[in-house]
C-alpha cells in the first residue's frame, strides 16, 4: 500500500483544515488507519485512528471533540477533519496504515510522507 497525504497548509487558530490521505491498491479496507503527528524537536505521536470498517474511531485526549477520522472505502481516502485549531496543533502530519488499529507507531506497516500544518496565533 502506498499512501499520499495531502491538504496542509497554513491557518489561524480556531480555523479549520481537512488533511485527505489517498491509499493506492485494493487492499485498502483491509486497513486499519491512523494519523500521526511530529512537531519540530519533539516525537511523533499519535492522533487517532480508524477501523477497518470504519465504525469504530479513536483519539487523543487532546484532539477529542476537535478532530474527526472518516474513511471513503470508494475513494480508498482517509481524512482527518481539524477544527478548532491551536498552535500546539503545528506539526507535520502523517498517515499509515496497518492490520489493527493502534497508537503505538509500531502498529503500522505503511506511510505516507506527512503534510505539514502551520497554526499561527
Amino acid at each position: 500500500v502506498q499512501l499520499q497525504a495531502s491538504g496542509g497548509g497554513l491557518v489561524q487558530a480556531g480555523g479549520s483544515l481537512r488533511l485527505s490521505c489517498a491509499a493506492s491498491g485494493r487492499s485498502f479496507n483491509t486497513y486499519a488507519m491512523g494519523w500521526f503527528r511530529q512537531a519540530p524537536g519533539k516525537e511523533r505521536e499519535f492522533v487517532g485512528s480508524i477501523s477497518r470498517s470504519g465504525s469504530s474511531t479513536y483519539y487523543k485526549d487532546s484532539v477529542k471533540g476537535r478532530f474527526t477520522i472518516s474513511r471513503d472505502s470508494a475513494k480508498n481516502t482517509v481524512y482527518l477533519q481539524m477544527n478548532d485549531l491551536k498552535p500546539e496543533d503545528t506539526a507535520v502530519y502523517y498517515c499509515a496504515a496497518g492490520n489493527f488499529g493502534s497508537t503505538l507507531s509500531s502498529g503500522y506497516t505503511y506511510w505516507g510522507q506527512g503534510t505539514l500544518v502551520t497554526v499561527s496565533s
